[in-house]
């Protein structure tokens, strides 16, 4: 079971390096709790050896970060990132939308299922080896690099935008490519701002200036920045916001799909603690390439 070399912050903000298809290193959490992986794994709590167990399991399951990899899938929940850009694509909102996912570093798809497959099990992609299973079904002409894989959404949106596409989706974890996205190519790009945990003060105010879709992830900065804003909000646990008119309506219409309605003021499960990065700045402080579709998925072996 080969693959290269992946690296991941993901389950709890936790640092994992996968090597040829072998968990290698795992970090320590820096959540003690997380209700998505509560609810849908059992989780009461985090630490380096469940998050070991998880991405084994995943790397059995589904071939992650390997030349196994299954890369095609329908919706594995209900609601997150991945499944309001699928979906999007599958209704013609959107014409493609550019991700990043193991194996292929930063891609442009237009394939919901492929999309789903990609990226519905997938958070917090720091670093990627090629892999070929994956280069095949996307195409090379449709990543940046097919020998390195580069992580760099801001050429993502370029090639997206080269490629004639009207409209289409970007996933950002920099307050800053969210930026220069936005002043690019204006009302034709998506921006959906994730992996957000570790966005300052700043970051915070830049994200909502400049996306459509938010994700909380477990960043304290982000919560508070929403209760500023006039934005519609999805759910009670790892919240998803949308900032824009159209980032609403593609929020609402995921909702109204599976029979949800926005989220009313109610009781909250949040990850503990909540992460309030930094004291200053307009930036991030974790690095530019980190990248994630933050579904609200998570998989236990059998």
């Amino acid at each position: 079971m080969s693959g290269g070399r992946h690296v991941y912050q993901t389950l709890g903000m936790t640092r994992v390096v996968i090597e040829d298809g072998k968990v290698v290193e795992v970090g320590e959490p820096e959540l003690e709790f997380c209700p998505l992986f509560k609810k849908l794994c059992g989780m009461d709590s985090l630490s380096a050896e469940k998050v070991r167990e998880n991405m084994e399991f995943r790397i059995r399951d589904f071939g992650f970060c390997t030349e196994d990899r299954v890369v095609r899938a329908p919706d594995y929940v209900t609601f997150g990132v991945s499944e309001i850009l699928s979906t999007a694509l599958e209704r013609g909102d959107l014409d493609a939308a550019v991700i990043a996912a193991d194996g292929c570093g930063t891609a442009v798809i237009t394939e919901p299922a492929l999309l789903q497959g990609l990226c519905g099990r997938i958070s917090g992609l720091v670093e990627t080896s090629p892999l070929k299973v994956v280069l095949d079904a996307v195409g090379r002409d449709n990543v940046l690099d097919p020998e390195t894989v580069p992580l760099d959404m801001v050429r993502g949106a370029d090639l997206a935008a080269s490629k004639g596409y009207s409209s289409f989706a970007v996933t950002v974890a920099n307050p800053d490519d969210a930026e220069t996205i936005r002043g690019r190519y204006g009302d034709r790009a998506l921006i959906v701002g994730v992996h957000t945990s570790h966005v300052t003060c700043g970051g915070a105010a830049k994200l909502f200036d400049s996306c459509d879709i938010i994700t909380a992830c477990a960043s304290g900065r982000t919560r508070a920045e929403a209760e500023r804003r006039d934005v519609l909000v999805a759910g009670n646990k790892i919240q998803i916001y949308g900032v824009t008119d159209i980032g609403r309506r593609l929020v609402l219409q995921k909702l109204e799909s599976i029979g949800k309605a926005p989220y009313d003021g109610g009781a909250k499960e949040e990850p503990r603690p909540l992460i309030f990065w930094g004291d200053r700045g307009s930036g991030v402080g974790t690095s530019r390439l980190i990248q994630s579709l933050w579904s609200s998925a998570c998989w236990r072996a059998p």
